[in-house]
């Protein structure tokens, strides 16, 4: 979303002993890794926001990433490694995010991190991990900046971090692919559009009001508000004013679900329409009978109905993690195994032993950007900017009191 000190690993060796990898721990018999039938502990960092604001997003991309790594060490993918999880939380605050970053980076068993959530604190990150170059991988940024640079909308595509990547696909479809279906599906002509002013919602608004008015329909107006706001009573006196017939919100679902409560309140029977910042639960619940009728447009296929991701969701839900991992989790999921993956090609590369020093990190980014497998989302695979290849998007209802799929399909920039 969604729209984040190169260390100098020493290495052990005595006498009959073997290597300590770099970015390896010893396990708890004290055996030492690296050399084939050793035990390495390699660490995955994620950082997302696990409490407040977004966290019922945010853990379910700790549990996709969690349950990917249980997976690979019940299955051994990597022999002689064992993977572990290490979580933070970033309270979707730029600083905070910048500051785990750094944590993750001077851990010396860390070979990569899952995350953030949302774009705005990606943007304090990306610089702290490619200084290291560390592998970050979101499942959820969406802004198109982050990969292609702040000119891509003039044409102007460059990449400022090889180190970057993202099982999500950006605001540039997205944006278009809502407007789209709001035209030319719901037959709406009059959209009102409000942003919260942050990285994500603002670059996702203005996407949808260009869309949306190249397409035919009329922009009747625009508002900003403030996350963390709770009195709407101004903003919908507008919208009301406005007599648009459709509301367009970029930003998360805290804002949003009392956007909408209130909009219906006051008898302004609109629909909603949003970004995967607020495709969740947590939406339908706090807005009640008044989230009916909203839609919201999100990344890929709905996880629940792809029969790679059956056993996920089954082992998700079996064992009672928190969060919703109908948004992000399969794509952190795929993001963790983009990384397991990796270190296993670095190490059937090297003779089977991990590389030591900062070197395993680094070509762990290499294999990274050479990812080409199924994974429980679709096909996983990154473009020359760092951006995957998948570029499905759904298009989600809210209908008796449940989030449904209404339409999947690609969209193409014009």
């Amino acid at each position: 979303m969604r729209h984040r000190s190169l260390l100098i690993l020493t290495t052990a060796l005595t006498t009959g002993a073997l290597t300590l990898t770099a970015c390896g721990s010893r396990d708890d018999n004290g055996d030492k890794g690296g050399d084939s039938g050793s035990s390495t502990t390699l660490t995955i960092g994620v950082d997302a926001p696990l409490s407040g604001e977004n966290s019922t997003t945010g853990l379910g991309i700790q549990y996709g990433a969690k349950i990917a790594v249980d997976d690979a060490n019940k299955k051994k993918t990597v022999d002689g490694v064992t993977f572990k999880i290490k979580a933070l939380d970033d309270k979707a605050q730029p600083a905070t995010g910048q500051s785990n970053a750094t944590g993750l980076v001077g851990d010396k068993s860390v070979v990569g991190a899952i995350g953030p959530l949302n774009s705005g604190v990606a943007q304090s990150m990306q610089q702290v991990f490619a200084s290291a170059n560390m592998v970050q991988i979101s499942p959820s940024n969406t802004d198109p900046s982050l990969t292609q640079g702040k000119d891509w909308q003039s044409g102007t595509k460059k990449r400022a971090y090889k180190t970057y990547f993202r099982t999500a696909t950006t605001d540039a479809l997205q944006g278009g692919f809502a407007a789209d279906y709001a035209y030319n599906t719901l037959k709406k002509k009059k959209a009102f559009v409000v942003d919260d002013k942050q990285t994500y919602g603002a670059g996702l608004a203005k996407i949808f009001k260009a869309q949306f008015v190249k397409a035919g329909g009329k922009a009747v107006g625009t508002d900003h508000v403030n996350t963390g706001d709770k009195d709407f009573a101004a903003l919908v006196s507008k919208i009301k004013s406005s007599k648009a017939d459709l509301l367009y919100y970029g930003g998360q679902y805290d804002e949003s679900q009392l956007i909408t409560k209130q909009l219906k309140e006051a008898g302004v029977k609109i629909p909603l329409f949003g970004g995967d910042g607020m495709f969740a639960t947590t939406y339908i619940e706090t807005a009640g009978k008044a989230a009916e009728g909203d839609l919201a447009t999100s990344v890929g296929v709905p996880v629940d109905t792809l029969p790679a991701a059956k056993a996920f969701v089954q082992e998700y839900k079996a064992k009672g993690y928190k969060g919703d991992y109908g948004a992000y989790g399969g794509y952190s999921y795929d993001a963790a195994t983009a990384i397991i993956n990796a270190v296993k090609a670095v190490k059937e590369a090297n003779g089977g032993k991990l590389p030591t020093g900062d070197d395993l990190r680094s070509k762990v980014v290499e294999e990274v950007q050479k990812s080409n497998f199924d994974g429980i989302t679709g096909k996983v695979s990154f473009d020359e900017y760092g951006d995957t290849a998948n570029k499905q998007l759904t298009v989600y209802q809210v209908t008796d009191g449940a989030w449904k799929a209404v339409k999947t399909g690609t969209y193409e920039e014009n």
